[in-house]
């Protein structure tokens, strides 16, 4: 996957010790104004962790965009780094606020600038889940806010770090930054108003976070290569899209969700046969929609001279 830069450790939670908590996966030689990011497929699970879930090891998965790091890694051949965090978002959300906390998780006061009362945290899904999908509870008992407060910034804001530094220095090189932030969804996620299954879901916050021309780009590859494909219904991007997505700066980000069922057994949590071809598709869908950003910039050179 080209060479990856693990940060150290050093966190005083239960997930440091020898493991990192995420890879920077970089090219050689960084030859595309793209940015890919994958922090919900983390799949390494603390020990403590385990011990203090409610949940068995298979349940506590529910919530992982499952091998979503492998299915985009041939990006790294193509020129592009892909940063993949490597804990759980059971443990640690990143894609959220960087304080989104339920006090009803803790034992002691959350401190004053912590977003209690945000839609995510009342749903059980902030930056320290309280819920994995299907509603089901993580933790047996309360955490310390120490661990709580700890987890993010020991874990949460160096991955914010990274991504930010790579997205800046992409910006840098390319005058442009292009950030395609990659997840999952469960196979039954249904658009309303209508009864077929969305095979992938693009989000650009409904135009905020991405120039229309990259958005319709991408609906269009992928339907150009057979897959059912809608834009912002159910899910129009979360922190991350909102959060780096500057198109009048140049700075774009669009979210892809990928239906499970084209590729996971989501009762065995196994590689299908379907894996290795979304894959190949992938790899397809980065190339073209790198072609698309090369020409279109080579159109506007040509106008303007």
């Amino acid at each position: 996957m080209g060479d990856a830069e693990r940060p150290l450790a050093g966190s005083k939670t239960e997930a440091s010790h020898a493991i990192a908590p995420f890879e920077l996966h970089r090219p050689a030689q960084q030859t595309q104004p793209f940015v890919f990011n994958s922090p919900h497929s983390g799949r390494i699970y603390p020990e403590a962790f385990l011990g203090m879930s409610r949940l068995d090891r298979r349940s506590i998965r529910r919530s992982e965009d499952h091998y979503v790091d492998e299915l985009f890694s041939s990006v790294v051949q193509l020129g592009a780094p892909l940063l993949a965090a490597l804990f759980p978002r059971a443990w640690l959300d990143v894609n959220r606020e960087p304080y989104e906390l339920d006090p009803h998780m803790f034992d002691g006061a959350l401190p004053p600038f912590a977003n209690i009362g945000s839609m995510r945290v009342a749903g059980g899904l902030g930056t320290i889940p309280r819920l994995v999908a299907e509603n089901m509870d993580i933790y047996r008992g309360k955490l310390s806010v120490e661990e709580g407060l700890s987890r993010i910034e020991q874990v949460y804001r160096p991955y914010h770090a990274c991504l930010r530094k790579t997205i800046a220095q992409t910006h840098v090189q390319f005058g442009k930054a292009i950030l395609i932030d990659c997840h999952s969804m469960p196979a039954n996620v249904r658009v309303a108003g209508g009864n077929r299954r969305p095979d992938f879901i693009i989000g650009d916050r409904y135009g905020a976070s991405a120039a229309h021309d990259l958005s319709r780009a991408a609906v269009s590859f992928l339907s150009g290569l057979g897959y059912h494909v809608v834009r912002n219904k159910p899910y129009a991007g979360g922190f991350i899209t909102e959060h780096y997505g500057r198109p009048g700066r140049g700075l774009h980000a669009l979210q892809i969700e990928i239906n499970r069922g084209l590729y996971v057994n989501e009762e065995t949590l196994e590689k299908t046969s379907g894996f290795d071809l979304l894959r190949a598709d992938l790899s397809d869908f980065a190339a073209r929609m790198m072609a698309h950003v090369r020409d279109e910039a080579a159109d506007q050179r040509l106008a303007a001279e």
